[in-house]
């Protein structure tokens, strides 16, 4: 989507004009973050959880270099360079909690940018593309959490690694030989640190490669808002830079709030006890759990209890995956013209349901495997695939949206409104 209303980049410094000839890289930024990079002007609140995801990344990749510094990946030295870290290091405690907890709060933000993406529509043409690499994020956060908390090689680490990467010895014929290719042999050990600490290392820096193209994906069409309709004139976006960047440094600053008070008060509360126990492969925990962001997944995987046709273990992988994979095909579930739940009343009922639906996943992928918890944990599974497969198609072809804005603007200016335009007609430009 092009703008011609976008305030060009005009270097006023001769040095900026001849590094703007010969290396355009101010006038990318300004074009992606500044004045010349116009949003529309009715986002709120839940737009800021991308840059915050953003900040995110950045406080694992900072800290997580410099604790790569002072990090043994051997199974006899990584507990005790952990240790080390936290005892020795100076303020090695504090980058330890900080990527720790960071993760959590990485996953957090993310995990409200994608609800904020399933109310508001923001995987709908034209921005499929947007949503599709935002997915792509998603899964290497999890193999790269994964593989993080496997590197302390506390009790928790070691019989994580052992029950995640069995998952894949569930899969017929090529399963085991995948399960020993990923631990470097029959358990977790030496060339399994050294696996997982490369990639762990490595994929942050992948991820921050997609969220460029994620970036730039969105800046194509341009950024969605509230209503759904799409920019039709200057009167309905404002300059991304101050306006935007005033809003979501709001954000940022509550963010590190929130972080800084975990930090200094709670540095544990998000972690398992079991973790500062040395790992130990002939003492297995009474309770294996994964980190909290993993638990609506491991619900849907113990879901499973019967073997039928194939063993019940490799039913509750095959869910497992598939929970997230047919978020990708979103855009074509959802047949619905309006893009915003906020005029599709039947959809924001059902989506309310799936928010606790997930919530629920989440409470039961933290207990035992026992009833009534187990029992709970299947019904919430087959609500959650019930959402996407049958509910989400029957609503978007028999619901009645509300009518939508003629524009942004018009929902902005409260006080003088126009007809509302027919549902499912985006309205023409202004003059």
């Amino acid at each position: 989507m092009s703008f011609p209303w976008a305030d060009e980049y005009r270097p006023n410094n001769g040095f900026m004009r001849w590094m703007d000839e010969r290396l355009p890289l101010p006038r990318l930024v300004w074009n992606s973050v500044g004045g010349g990079y116009p949003v529309p002007r009715n986002l709120n609140h839940f737009w800021n959880f991308g840059v915050l995801a953003g900040i995110a990344l950045t406080i694992q990749i900072v800290t997580g270099i410099i604790l790569a510094m002072h990090y043994a990946p051997t199974a006899g030295g990584a507990f005790e360079s952990v240790e080390h870290i936290m005892r020795n290091v100076n303020q090695g405690w504090l980058l330890r909690y900080a990527h720790a907890n960071g993760a959590s709060f990485f996953f957090i933000v993310t995990y409200i940018h994608i609800f904020r993406g399933l109310y508001y529509g923001s995987y709908k043409a034209p921005r499929e593309m947007v949503w599709l690499l935002g997915l792509v994020i998603f899964l290497l956060m999890m193999a790269t959490a994964f593989m993080g908390y496997v590197l302390p090689w506390g009790q928790m680490s070691y019989w994580g690694a052992q029950v995640i990467t069995g998952l894949f010895a569930a899969i017929p014929v090529v399963g085991e030989p995948i399960q020993q290719w990923l631990l470097g042999g029959f358990a977790p050990d030496q060339a399994s640190l050294n696996r997982f600490f490369s990639l762990h290392y490595l994929l942050p820096f992948v991820i921050a490669g997609v969220v460029v193209l994620h970036i730039w994906a969105l800046h194509i069409p341009g950024s969605g808002n509230p209503t759904g309709v799409d920019v039709k004139s200057p009167q309905d976006t404002i300059p991304f830079h101050p306006y935007y960047t005033a809003k979501d440094g709001f954000g940022v600053g509550l963010f590190l709030i929130a972080l800084a008070l975990v930090l200094f008060f709670a540095p544990n509360f998000l972690g398992h006890a079991d973790n500062y126990i040395p790992a130990n492969p002939l003492s297995t925990p009474a309770h294996i759990v994964p980190e909290w962001y993993f638990w609506p997944f491991y619900a849907i995987l113990r879901a499973f209890t019967v073997d039928f046709i194939l063993p019940a273990k490799l039913w509750g992988v095959i869910a497992m995956f598939a929970s997230i994979i047919i978020l990708f095909f979103l855009p074509w579930l959802d047949r619905s013209p309006v893009r915003s739940g906020s005029y599709r009343p039947l959809f924001r009922m059902f989506f309310i349901i799936l928010c606790v639906d997930v919530l629920i996943l989440g409470w039961c992928g933290g207990l035992p495997a026992e009833e009534p918890f187990v029992m709970i944990s299947q019904a919430a599974t087959i609500y959650y695939f019930a959402h996407f497969l049958i509910i989400l198609p029957i609503v978007s072809a028999i619901e009645k949206p509300l009518p939508l804005p003629n524009s942004i603007s018009e929902s902005v200016l409260h006080g003088e409104k126009a007809e509302a335009a027919p549902v499912g007609v985006q309205p023409a430009p202004a003059e």
